[in-house]
């Protein structure tokens, strides 16, 4: 079953790496906008799903997310975090940076103690209105499903052009203000192998999160159905393995089975 996402708010919803979740959704209702088209994502792949409604305007974001919290505060429950998720990419919102800063000022006033988050897949932190965006936030957490050019190419489908160094230089420059997240999974597409839990993906993956140094990584492995169906899970055995590897480079992991 394929979700997309309501726009611009959404949920709350139950996160396993998160908690209590409102989500905001800066992509149409009707469809997915996304510079991946990852084989393994919950939206379903990019070409199947065109939206033909435009984005959200930054007025409209801020209304809804303020009624929504406004109504959350008189009558529950209360969001452990506000995270931008939903039908593809945030950051290519062309006013991400300014819907942030609302995000922000409206989180101060309704829910001070709510953590504002950004699941990104880090194709535009090069930006630097972007980069500065995810600074000022509680959780920048940024997608690095691997270090193999080749193997990212066929997982992660970036659009145009892409550059896993780059990625990596940019996710180096928050300086460890940010949160590395990394989808491990195992099965076929098309014919190829894609199990990246095995040592020749995780430990030049190990070695790169270590140079940006990150406050946290989260792993985690397949939840909803994909698009393509003869991926799999990964275990609970691989995940733990690979995670005693990252608590011993000293960095805290979170594991989502």
């Amino acid at each position: 079953m394929t979700v997309i996402y309501p726009s611009p708010i959404f949920g709350p919803v139950h996160s396993r790496r998160l908690g209590v979740s409102l989500g905001i959704n800066l992509l149409p209702a009707d469809g997915k906008v996304c510079t991946f088209d990852c084989i393994y994502c919950e939206c379903g792949f990019n070409a199947d799903y065109r939206p033909k409604q435009p984005l959200p305007t930054r007025e409209e974001v801020r209304s809804a997310l303020e009624a929504r919290l406004r109504d959350m505060q008189q009558n529950g429950p209360t969001p452990d975090v506000l995270t931008f998720a939903g039908n593809g990419e945030p950051t290519a919102h062309p006013c991400f940076p300014e819907i942030i800063e609302d995000t922000l000022a409206l989180r101060d006033n309704y829910f001070p103690n709510a953590k504002v988050s950004v699941l990104s897949n880090s194709t535009f932190i090069h930006r630097p209105a972007v980069f500065e965006a995810l600074n000022k936030i509680d959780n920048n957490i940024l997608k690095l499903d691997t270090v193999d050019e080749e193997y990212v190419r066929v997982l992660d489908r970036p659009a145009g052009h892409y550059s896993i160094r780059k990625i990596i230089e940019g996710m180096k420059a928050f300086k460890g203000n940010c949160i590395i997240q990394t989808m491990f999974l195992k099965g076929s597409y098309k014919g190829q192998d894609m199990n990246n839990t095995s040592d020749k993906f995780v430990l030049p993956w190990l070695e790169t999160v270590k140079e940006i140094a990150p406050r946290q990584v989260m792993i985690y492995t397949i939840d909803r159905e994909t698009p393509d169906h003869d991926l799999q899970k990964a275990t609970h055995e691989e995940l733990d393995r690979i995670a005693e590897r990252i608590r011993e480079t000293g960095i805290p992991v979170s594991v989502s089975y």
